[in-house]
């Protein structure tokens, strides 16, 4: 694994990719930051974080994904890691909210954006970015958020947490052959609200309820609806609720 620091840089994601674009960048390079201006989140949403006190890090992840429907393995693999991460420093009560949210109970401690860009020849190469609320505390006017410093009332070495978190993308990409169902159900399993009727909103400002079954092979949310029958959501057709 090649690491690069800076002190501060737009998108760590956006300076990842460029730097692959530019040389033969090595697979599992990671790219941190203490200050990131133009932090991105999924569906365009801006994410700030106090410098110097959250992990700010991106991954390249090349030679892994083959084929445009299989994208969403690598979404499991990256949230799966950072989960065992946290489970491993006892952080509680962990979850995934689809796609890519890391939960502690009902707070919202650390989020993930997958970018992937087919090359030519067909390869696929993906910058994924993680940030994590790691030390900050101050979360005024953002009652759905938290850190692990809140959570566990301690501070935390971010670059352990990097580490491990790394090492285990590593050791899933290179198991996945073998490991792919365990990894699927061990997501299935980690999905936040799974089973508990909760709250939508459709992209027509209706709310309905409903009943989180799981996730398709290509990444939509499977919900059970008030007919009992399973419809799958992308992203932009649903919004949770809680």
């Amino acid at each position: 694994m090649k690491l690069v620091k800076l002190d501060a840089i737009d998108s760590t994601n956006d300076f990842l990719k460029r730097l692959s674009n530019e040389e033969q960048t090595q697979n599992f390079t990671v790219v941190t930051a203490e200050n990131q201006t133009k932090g991105k989140g999924q569906m365009g949403a801006v994410w700030n974080s106090e410098i110097g006190k959250n992990l700010i890090m991106s991954v390249l992840v090349k030679e892994f994904l083959v084929n445009p429907n299989q994208i969403f393995n690598l979404n499991i693999i990256i949230s799966l890691s950072v989960i065992e991460a946290l489970e491993a420093l006892q952080i509680p009560k962990l979850s995934i909210k689809w796609p890519n949210d890391i939960m502690s109970d009902n707070k919202k401690i650390g989020g993930i954006l997958i970018e992937n860009s087919i090359k030519s020849g067909g390869s696929i190469f993906s910058i994924a970015g993680l940030g994590l609320n790691v030390n900050q505390v101050d979360f005024e006017n953002l009652p759905k958020a938290s850190s692990l410093a809140v959570v566990c009332n301690r501070t935390f070495n971010k670059e352990q947490i990097l580490f491990s978190i790394v090492e285990n993308i590593e050791k899933h990409i290179g198991d996945w052959d073998t490991t792919a169902q365990d990894l699927w159900s061990f997501y299935t399993q980690k999905l936040f609200k799974k089973g508990i009727p909760t709250t939508f909103l459709n992209p027509g400002g209706k709310y309905f309820m409903g009943i989180i079954n799981g996730v398709s092979p290509l990444g939509k949310l499977q919900v059970r609806l008030d007919d009992h029958k399973v419809a799958d959501f992308d992203i932009k057709e649903i919004q949770m609720v809680y």
